[in-house]
């Protein structure tokens, strides 16, 4: 494609970035948006530069959002003494898709991985330790994906919540060893949730 148009060969790489897009894909996408859908591309490339000048995390759970304080954190009706930790915002949203849950969240937006350099402090583990230690969360509930860096970053989670003795849960997988959450089923989530076990006590 590269010998055809150097840009469309630029923006076809570009979209391959999405996952699961690959070469294929992102040529198909790049030409409907081009030939058949140029005003709807327009609209989405405005989209994309809104949400990057508007969009960044929640000041409470660091989940992405265009407020200070996201709409759950914001909500007096959820349980305020549960507090779930996830991986991603993805993972967030599956659980609200899919799971019976009403309490809150903290977002780590990674995993503790010392090889790669992802320490507690980029993971923002500071303002979670401040939540646990405030005495409103009764119960925290690892929502993490069950990699060899998730569970060490569960680990080191569990150590936390036993500092201030606040019980600690993980959710029942239905899924195998270094699956992830934004693939499960709204059955499989809400299984979890309902058989989550107590760890470390």
């Amino acid at each position: 494609m590269h010998s055809f148009s150097p840009l469309l060969a630029k923006l076809v790489q570009s979209l391959c970035i999405l996952p699961g897009v690959g070469q294929k894909s992102a040529q198909r996408m790049a030409l409907t948006l081009l030939e058949k859908k140029p005003e709807k591309a327009k609209d989405l490339a405005v989209l994309i530069q809104e949400s990057l000048e508007n969009l960044g995390r929640c000041s409470v759970c660091r989940t992405i959002t265009e407020y200070d304080t996201c709409p759950i954190c914001t909500n007096a009706n959820r349980d305020q003494h549960l507090l779930c930790v996830t991986q991603t915002p993805m993972d967030l949203i599956s659980i609200e898709q899919g799971a019976q849950y009403n309490g809150l969240y903290f977002v780590l937006m990674g995993l503790l991985s010392p090889l790669d350099g992802v320490g507690p402090e980029d993971l923002g583990l500071e303002h979670l330790e401040a939540r646990l230690k405030s005495g409103v969360i009764k119960e925290l509930i690892l929502a993490i994906n069950p990699t060899i860096e998730g569970e060490a970053t569960m680990h080191f989670l569990l150590a936390l919540a036993k500092k201030y003795q606040v019980p600690t849960s993980r959710i029942a997988y239905g899924v195998p060893f270094g699956g992830e959450l934004e693939y499960v089923d709204a059955h499989t989530l809400n299984h979890a949730f309902s058989s989550r076990e107590k760890i470390g006590q």
